[in-house]
C-alpha cells in the first residue's frame, strides 16, 4: 500500500517536554538547520505510522501567539502559512491552568488540534489529578495522556493524529473570542475585512488581532484596507481597552475548565520542587549551590575529556608524520604540505575538539532535562543585568572558561535574538583552557615567584574587561535593548536518557558538518602562509607579515617581529603561540623554551604581552561557530572588537607598567 502523507507542527511552552516527545517520535531521523532569515533553529523529522509518513516540524517554544519575540512570530507564521495538517499542542499537567492560554490563541486558528497533556505522572507527584474525560468535552478537541520521558502515550498521540487528519471535521471555536462588552466592535471590524483580508488570513482572527493591538497585523491590515484603513482606525482608537474583553473571555474559559476537570487533594503539601528550592534558589544558599554544580560540570568535562583529548592530538600529530613520510617519494611538497601539514592537520583540530564538546553537551542536557538550568539562569538574573544581559547568558560565559566553542554554542538557550548575538561577542573575552596554557606556560619564565599573582592579575582583567565592554556595547551598539526575560522555573524530574543522547548526537554532528570544513581550509590557507614562498618559517609570507607590522608592537613594548608573528599563529589555535616560538628560537640544549622566550622581553613588556594574548582574537574554531551562530556581519566585528580591545589594553598596560618597572 502506497504510504501517506501528514504533514504536522508540534507547539507548546518552554519546559514542556516537546524536545522529548520530539526525540522520541523521530529518533536520529531529524533535520536541524534555522528558518529562513533567522538563527533560530529549526527542527524537523520523520515518522512512519500505519501507512502514513508523518512530517513533525518541532516549532519554538513560545508562551503566545502575538508578535512580540521572533519566536512567537516563526510559531503563528508556520501554522497560518504552511497550514499543517494537524497541529500538536503539549500542555504540562502540572501548569495546566498556564499551558491552555496558548491553546485558547491556537483555537483561534481554526486548524485541526490534537492536544497532549504531558508530565501527568509529575503532576500526581505533586498531588494534581486531572479528569481528561471532562477536558476533552471542554475543549472539544482530542486530548492524549502522555509521559514522554517514559515514552507512554505517544502511540496514542499518533493515533490521535491520524484520526484528526482523516475525519477532517469542521472546526468550531468553543468559547466566545470577546466578551460581549465589544462584541459589536468586533462584528464592525470583521465587516470592514471581509473579503480584503487576503488567504491563508481568517477574518476573524485578524479582527481579533487589531483588537489586541498586534503591531505586525496593524501593519498587514493598512495595506490590506488602503483607503478604508481609517474607519478600521477608529473603531480601534475609540475602543482601546478592548483587549481587555478578549484576554478576560479566555481566562473566564481557561478558569471554568481548570475548576472542571483538575483537582489537588493536597493543596497544602510542600512539594519535592519547593523543597529543594528553598535551598537552590536561596540567593545564598543558591550561589553556592550553583558555583558547585557549575564547578563540578566544569571540572569533570575537562577532567574526562582531556586525557582523550591528549591520546587525540598525539595520535593525529604521529600519523601525520607516518603519512607524511609513507608518501614523500612519490607526492611533490606542496601536495603533500597542503593535505598532512594543512588539511589533516585542521581535521586534527576538529577531532581533538569533539571529547570536550560530547562531555559538555552530555552535562548541559542533564541540567536542562532536570529542570535546574533555570534555576542558573534566576539566580544570576540580576547580576547579569548590570551588563545588559539577563540570567540565562550566565551559562555559556562561564563555561567559556573551558573553551569558547561549547560555550557559544550553548548561547542557543538564549531565545531574544540581540541578547544571544551580545553573549556570543563577550564570550571570547573569557580566558579558554588554552590561553590558560600558554599563561602557565610563561608566567613562571616571565615573573618567577610572582608568577601566581600575575595569572590571577591577567584573569581579573579579562573578567573585568567583558563587565566593561559588556556596559559599553549596551550603550552603543546595543543602545536600548532590553531582551524581555519570561521564565518559568519548571518541576524538578529524572532525566530521560534518550532524549539527552539525542541533544548531544545533533549538536555534534552540527559543529562537525557547520564548521570542520571551515577549519580544513583556512588551515590549508594558513599552512601555505607560512611555508612559502621559500619552506622556511623565518623568510614565510607569515613571517614577512610579523616584520611588516613588527613596529606596531613598539608601543607594547615588543616590537621583536618573532613575538607578533607567534601572536598572529594564536589566531589559528591559541597554543601556536608557544609553538611558534619553538620554531623561530634557536634553543640550545641547556636552555629551556620559556627562558629564551623571555630574553626578548621586559617585565612591563611580557605583562602586555600576555594581556594581549588573554584578550586577542577569537581562534580559527571559535571564530568559525561565531560565522555559523551569527553570519558575516558579527564575525568581522567580533574580530575587529577583540583585536582592537587586546592591543589598546596592551598599549596601556606597557606604558602604565614601564612607568614603574622601566
Amino acid at each position: 500500500m502506497q504510504e501517506k502523507f501528514i504533514r504536522t507542527a508540534l507547539i507548546g511552552q518552554p519546559n514542556v517536554g516537546k524536545s522529548t516527545v520530539f526525540n522520541h517520535l523521530t529518533g536520529l531521523n531529524q533535520h536541524v538547520g534555522n528558518w529562513p532569515g533567522k538563527t533560530i533553529e529549526q527542527k524537523t523529522g520523520k515518522i512512519v505510522f500505519k501507512n502514513y509518513t508523518i512530517e513533525i516540524c518541532d516549532l519554538p517554544g513560545t508562551y503566545s501567539l502575538t508578535s512580540n519575540s521572533e519566536e512567537e512570530r516563526i510559531a503563528r507564521d508556520y501554522i497560518i502559512t504552511k497550514k499543517p495538517d494537524v497541529v500538536i499542542v503539549l500542555l504540562n499537567a502540572s501548569a495546566l491552568e498556564r499551558s491552555v492560554y496558548l491553546l485558547s490563541e491556537l483555537l483561534l486558528l481554526e486548524v485541526p488540534i490534537v492536544a497532549g497533556i504531558n508530565m501527568v505522572d509529575v503532576a500526581k507527584e505533586n498531588g494534581i489529578i486531572i479528569d481528561f474525560e471532562i477536558l476533552r468535552e471542554k475543549i472539544k478537541i482530542p486530548v492524549v495522556e502522555l509521559i514522554a520521558s517514559k515514552n507512554i502515550g505517544l502511540v496514542n498521540l499518533l493515533e490521535k493524529v491520524v484520526e484528526t487528519f482523516e475525519k477532517k471535521e469542521d472546526f468550531k471555536i468553543p468559547f466566545s473570542p470577546i466578551r460581549d462588552a465589544h462584541k459589536s466592535e468586533l462584528d464592525d471590524l470583521e465587516a470592514i475585512l471581509k473579503e480584503r483580508v487576503p488567504s491563508p488570513y481568517s477574518v476573524k482572527w485578524t479582527s481579533v488581532k487589531l483588537l489586541e493591538g498586534d503591531k505586525e497585523i496593524t501593519e498587514f491590515s493598512k495595506g490590506w484596507l488602503k483607503e478604508d484603513w481609517q474607519k478600521a482606525h477608529k473603531i480601534l482608537e475609540k475602543h482601546e481597552d478592548a483587549y481587555l474583553d478578549i484576554v478576560g473571555s479566555r481566562y473566564e474559559w481557561i478558569a471554568e475548565i481548570i475548576s472542571s476537570v483538575v483537582k489537588n487533594p493536597r493543596p497544602q503539601e510542600i512539594s519535592i520542587t519547593d523543597k529543594i528550592d528553598k535551598y537552590a534558589t536561596h540567593p545564598i544558599y543558591g550561589m553556592g549551590l550553583l558555583f558547585g554544580i557549575i564547578g563540578a560540570l566544569f571540572f569533570l568535562t575537562y577532567f574526562l575529556a582531556n586525557p582523550i583529548v591528549n591520546f587525540l592530538s598525539k595520535s593525529v600529530s604521529s600519523l601525520q608524520i607516518i603519512f607524511k613520510d609513507s608518501t614523500s617519494g612519490f607526492l611533490p611538497p606542496f601536495i603533500s604540505g597542503l593535505l598532512f601539514d594543512g588539511a589533516f592537520g585542521g581535521a586534527g583540530m576538529v577531532i581533538a575538539f569533539l571529547p570536550t564538546l560530547l562531555f559538555f553537551f552530555f552535562f548541559i542536557a542533564i541540567l536542562e532535562d532536570v529542570g535546574y538550568l533555570s534555576r542558573i539562569a534566576y539566580i544570576m538574573d540580576n547580576f547579569m543585568h548590570k551588563i545588559g544581559l539577563h540570567g540565562k547568558s550566565f551559562v555559556p560565559l562561564f563555561l567559556g572558561f573551558g573553551c569558547n566553542v561549547p560555550a557559544i554554542m550553548g548561547t542557543r538557550i538564549i531565545e531574544d535574538k540581540k541578547a544571544r548575538f551580545l553573549t556570543i561577542l563577550l564570550t571570547p573575552f573569557i580566558p579558554c583552557s588554552a590561553r590558560f596554557a600558554v599563561l602557565a606556560f610563561l608566567a613562571t619564565p616571565f615573573f618567577g615567584k610572582y608568577s601566581f599573582l600575575a595569572m590571577m592579575a591577567l584573569i581579573l582583567i579579562n573578567i573585568a574587561t567583558v563587565f566593561l565592554i559588556g556596559k559599553i556595547l549596551t550603550s552603543t551598539s546595543f543602545k536600548g535593548v532590553k531582551s524581555a526575560f519570561i521564565m518559568e522555573l519548571p518541576l524538578y524530574h529524572k532525566p530521560n536518557f534518550k532524549t539527552v543522547f539525542v541533544y548531544v548526537y545533533v549538536n555534534l554532528k552540527s559543529f562537525i558538518v557547520k564548521a570542520a570544513s571551515i577549519i580544513v581550509i583556512v588551515s590549508c590557507i594558513v599552512w601555505f602562509l607560512s611555508a612559502y614562498p621559500s619552506g622556511k618559517i623565518d623568510e614565510s609570507y607569515l613571517a614577512q607579515f610579523g616584520k611588516f607590522v613588527e613596529k606596531s608592537g613598539a608601543l607594547m613594548g615588543f616590537s621583536d617581529w618573532r613575538a607578533i608573528t607567534a601572536l598572529a599563529t594564536s589566531f589559528i589555535a591559541k597554543e601556536n603561540t608557544i609553538a611558534t616560538f619553538g620554531v623561530l628560537l634557536d634553543v640550545s640544549e641547556n636552555e629551556t623554551l620559556g627562558k629564551k622566550i623571555a630574553e626578548i622581553f621586559t617585565i612591563p613588556s611580557a605583562f602586555a604581552f600576555l594581556v594581549v594574548q588573554m584578550l586577542f582574537v577569537p581562534c580559527l574554531a571559535t571564530t568559525t561557530v561565531i560565522y555559523r551562530e551569527t553570519g558575516l556581519k558579527w564575525t568581522f566585528y567580533s574580530l575587529v572588537l577583540h583585536l582592537t580591545v587586546s592591543l589598546f589594553s596592551g598599549i596601556v598596560t606597557f606604558q602604565f607598567l614601564r612607568l614603574f618597572l622601566a
